[in-house]
């Protein structure tokens, strides 16, 4: 009898023993990238550019508790894709052009500018409401932000914390010096200052506000362009959760010969899901080659890239 009092309690403080983070399950991180319908060759890569950030943060050497999934084309209306997520992040088309095929939102041209359809309202209603509840962490690249209705920046406001404005902000091409600003925030952690050829979303609606943190400056080299302006923030929601906003990600061939920029992205994305970002940043090293798209394209897809393009000719 005392002997197997012994051996349950053993057993139990076995369990005890076992790290928390071994009984947690990991957290889920969604990437929504849109078909490749803009741009040439190798740049708005959305879909290589998600699935490489997404192998590297499954092969990080010092991150831990976290899976991914990669989701293509237009994004799912059934909200059980996203109630177990810690954090979307969203990189493709903007609503700019009719023929293509947008985010979480219409295109521009097939509204009023002001409203949606009954069905989007009710749906981009429940899933904002799902987003507050749960603090899912929504993050947005690029030619995401382009949204030219009143409704779809209202919600981009409030996950965020700023917008991109069509026809006031801008996105030029060139070559951009991008320089961490002096505030401490795990996102910068490792993080040195880059140049890189861009088209850089830039000149954002950025109203004061305690909760952002602006992390990123970038400047053009042509002087005429401005500068020096924001290009990434951080963003503390009133609900709990989190935004992350990077105005880059136009060049795919960046992700693979820039490894502070990479890394800033994967701190980004950990911070966004609530993950300890390491004091070094996330470290990972570059898949030496890009294996082809897996055959099924859409939910359930896993980390992993398409083929690496040559860089092109800049075409604004």
């Amino acid at each position: 009898m005392v002997m197997r009092i012994l051996l349950a309690l053993l057993a139990t403080a076995a369990l005890g023993a076992i790290p928390a983070q071994a009984q947690t399950p990991p957290k889920k991180i969604l990437f929504l990238a849109g078909p490749k319908e803009h741009g040439p060759p190798g740049r708005h890569e959305y879909e290589r550019d998600l699935r490489e950030l997404a192998w590297s943060l499954e092969n990080a050497t010092n991150l831990k508790g976290l899976r991914t999934e990669v989701i293509v084309g237009r994004p799912p209306r059934d909200l059980k894709v996203y109630e177990d997520a810690a954090a979307i992040v969203i990189e493709g088309n903007g609503d700019w052009l009719r023929q293509e095929t947008g985010m979480l939102f219409p295109q521009a041209q097939d509204t009023d500018g002001r409203t949606y359809d009954a069905e989007t309202t009710a749906w981009l209603k429940s899933l904002d409401t799902l987003i507050k509840q749960k603090q899912i962490g929504v993050a947005m690249f690029h030619y995401t932000m382009w949204n030219d209705n009143w409704a779809g920046r209202r919600y981009i406001l409030d996950w965020l914390g700023g917008l991109w404005i069509p026809y006031a902000s801008h996105n030029v091409v060139d070559t951009w010096r991008v320089t961490p600003r002096a505030v401490k925030h795990p996102i910068l952690n490792g993080v040195g200052p880059f140049s890189m050829r861009e088209e850089m979303y830039a000149r954002y609606f950025l109203f004061t506000n305690p909760r952002r943190t602006e992390l990123l400056d970038g400047m053009p080299t042509n002087p005429a362009l401005g500068g020096p302006d924001p290009v990434a923030w951080a963003y503390e929601r009133p609900d709990g959760g989190r935004g992350f906003v990077w105005g880059g990600a136009d060049f795919h061939d960046n992700l693979h010969t820039i490894a502070d920029y990479r890394r800033f992205l994967m701190n980004g994305i950990a911070w966004l899901a609530k993950l300890e970002v390491p004091a070094e940043g996330v470290q990972a090293p570059p898949q030496a080659a890009d294996p082809p798209f897996p055959p099924a394209q859409g939910r359930g897809g896993r980390g992993g890239r398409g083929p690496v393009p040559n860089s092109p000719a800049p075409n604004p």
